[in-house]
C-alpha cells in the first residue's frame, strides 16, 4: 500500500516530468499535411496517394525539420538536429531535391529572400561574403551528415536490411551521439506486389505510393496498385501490414487553379484516424504551405 501511494504522489512536477520526456522524446515539427496529428515514438504513417501527388516531398521536408538543428549561431532553425534513415526501394531518390530544399531553409531562417537563385547560392563557393552569410555551409554539411540513405535493388537486399536493422542503429548511434529519430521506407508496396505478381491488379493500374513515417520508431514508405478509375482509396496490401499501420493519409493533385496556378495544389485527407478535415497545400522552395 505504501509503496502504491509512493507511486502515486511521484517525485517530480509536472514541468519537470514535461522537460525530461521532451528531452528524451522531443517533438517532431512535422510539415503540412502532416501537422494536423501529433506523432509519439513507435507510430507508423503511411502517405498514399497516385502518382505523383507529392509524397516524396513530403518526407523530404519531414526530414529537413528532422537534421536541421534548433538552433545554430545564435538563429533559429526548430529543428531536432536527430539523425533520419531513408531506405530507397524504387532507387529513384533526388538527392539534389532534398540538398536544395535544405539550402533554401537555411536561408530563409537567416532572413533573405527564398526566391534567391540556386546558382547564386552555390557562388558562395567563390568566397562572396554575402552570399555566405545568406548559406552557411558548415551548417549544410553537418545537416546532411544527418540523413542516412540506403538503397535496395530488390526484395532479398531489403529483407537483408530489416535484419541488421538494430545493429545498424545502434552503429549509427554510437558514430553520431544521437539516434535515429524519423525511419522512412520509400515504395515498400511496390517490392510487395512485384513478388506477388497479383494477377488480379487491373493493366491500367497506377502506382499508389505509400509514405510511412515513423518518428524514433515511425516509417515512410510507398507504393501499391489500384485502379485508375477508382477514386476513393482501396487498401491493396496485406492484413498483417494494415494492422501494425497507426496513421494513414491520403494526398492527391488538385485540379483547383487560380492565383496558385504557377504552383501545382494537392489535397490530403487523413484516412486513419478519420478526420473531417480536408487541406488543400502547395510548395515553394523552402517547404509545403496550407493554402486552405
Amino acid at each position: 500500500m505504501a509503496s502504491a501511494r509512493e507511486w502515486i504522489e511521484g517525485d517530480e512536477t509536472a514541468k519537470q516530468f514535461l522537460t525530461r520526456v521532451l528531452s528524451e522524446r522531443p517533438f517532431l515539427p512535422l510539415p503540412p499535411p502532416l501537422h494536423r496529428i501529433p506523432l509519439r515514438a513507435g507510430n507508423v504513417v503511411e502517405i498514399v496517394g497516385p502518382s505523383p501527388s507529392s509524397k516524396t516531398r513530403i518526407l523530404i521536408q519531414a526530414a529537413i525539420n528532422c537534421i536541421l538543428p534548433k538552433a545554430w549561431k545564435g538563429i533559429n532553425y526548430g529543428g531536432l538536429e536527430r539523425l533520419v534513415m531513408f531506405i530507397d526501394l524504387d532507387c529513384r531518390f533526388d538527392v539534389l531535391s532534398l540538398s536544395q530544399s535544405l539550402k533554401q531553409r537555411i536561408i530563409k531562417a537567416n532572413g533573405h529572400d527564398v526566391g534567391h537563385k540556386l546558382n547564386k547560392v552555390d557562388d558562395s563557393l567563390s568566397g562572396s561574403k554575402d552570399v555566405h552569410s545568406e548559406y552557411d555551409q558548415e551548417l549544410f554539411a553537418v545537416s546532411m551528415r544527418r540523413f542516412l540513405y540506403i538503397r535496395c535493388y530488390d526484395s532479398s537486399e531489403f529483407l537483408a536490411t530489416l535484419k541488421t536493422m538494430h545493429l545498424q542503429l545502434q552503429k549509427e548511434k554510437e558514430a553520431h551521439g544521437t539516434g535515429v529519430c524519423l525511419l522512412m521506407i520509400d515504395s515498400i508496396g511496390a517490392f510487395y506486389w512485384m513478388d506477388r505478381a497479383s494477377p488480379s491488379i487491373p493493366p491500367g493500374s497506377i502506382n499508389r505510393n505509400i509514405g510511412q513515417l515513423s518518428v524514433e520508431g515511425a516509417l515512410d514508405s510507398k507504393t501499391i496498385r489500384s485502379s485508375a478509375s477508382v477514386q476513393l482509396y482501396r487498401e491493396y496490401m496485406p492484413s498483417v501490414w494494415q494492422f501494425f499501420v497507426s496513421h494513414r493519409i491520403l494526398v492527391r493533385p488538385s485540379d483547383d487553379s487560380g492565383k496558385y496556378q504557377k504552383q501545382p495544389i494537392y489535397l490530403s485527407e487523413w484516412l486513419l484516424p478519420s478526420l473531417k478535415i480536408s487541406d488543400k497545400f502547395t510548395f515553394n522552395d523552402d517547404g509545403a504551405y496550407i493554402i486552405s
